[in-house]
């Protein structure tokens, strides 16, 4: 059944989340349409919200071959399809894809972050979210970003994703959360009926206001009755 918009999605999504909830876990959405589906999740859990940075590794005119992905700190994920992935791109034509991939990485971080560090994940539980997994390059680097980083657990959640990139995510997270594996998948839009694309700026904005909540939450004074 398709998905209203990314926010509703969110919505359900926690549905299949609470159990993760508690006062270590913290929740990272990937830019840009991860961010709204995460928003509704940090809220819900109560949990704080950051961003995990990545960036996909395409074939040069040809946009959907995906062969791997770039992350925040260093990390790099490639496919293992070496053969095909030879047929379609030279090595200089890999090279300048990955360092222009690293230079995204880099600008965007800057720009979500406004010059923040990264919220610290040593020893907790992280929550990925992301708006859906088509090829599960940008997941894979997620989730190794999180390893890197020194999650003490990883749990994907997605509202819809492809259902064999699903599967081969249980190789990279301790848990996989996904609402719907729909055995024809073309393209992520179709699974919902509002899929407008995700500004830097709304990402900025959902990441203040997720930040302002918690807050607000914490400074709350307790009401005796």
């Amino acid at each position: 059944m398709p998905f209203l918009d990314r926010r509703e999605a969110g919505r359900r999504l926690v549905a299949r989340l609470r159990a993760f909830r508690g006062p270590d876990t913290i929740v990272l959405g990937l830019p840009r349409g991860g961010v709204p589906v995460a928003f509704e999740v940090a809220v819900a859990l109560g949990a704080p919200l950051d961003v995990a940075v990545v960036q996909k590794l395409s074939v040069p005119g040809r946009p959907r071959l995906v062969y791997g992905a770039i992350a925040e700190s260093g990390v790099r994920v490639v496919g293992e399809d070496l053969a095909l992935l030879r047929a379609f791109i030279t090595p200089a034509e890999r090279a300048r894809v990955e360092r222009d991939a690293r230079e995204a990485v880099l600008r965007k971080t800057a720009r979500f972050r406004h010059g923040r560090a990264p919220l610290t994940i040593t020893g907790r539980l992280t929550i990925l979210v992301d708006d859906g997994v088509t090829t599960g390059a940008t997941a894979r680097a997620a989730c190794a970003l999180a390893r890197a980083r020194g999650a003490a657990r990883v749990v994907y959640a997605v509202p819809v994703g492809s259902c064999r990139p699903i599967r081969e995510l249980a190789s990279c997270a301790d848990n996989v959360v996904c609402l719907e594996t729909p055995a024809l998948f073309h393209t992520l839009g179709q699974w919902y009926r509002t899929f407008d694309p995700v500004t830097e700026e709304t990402v900025c904005d959902l990441l203040t206001r997720a930040t302002n909540l918690r807050r607000n939450q914490t400074t709350q004074p307790i009401r005796i009755r």
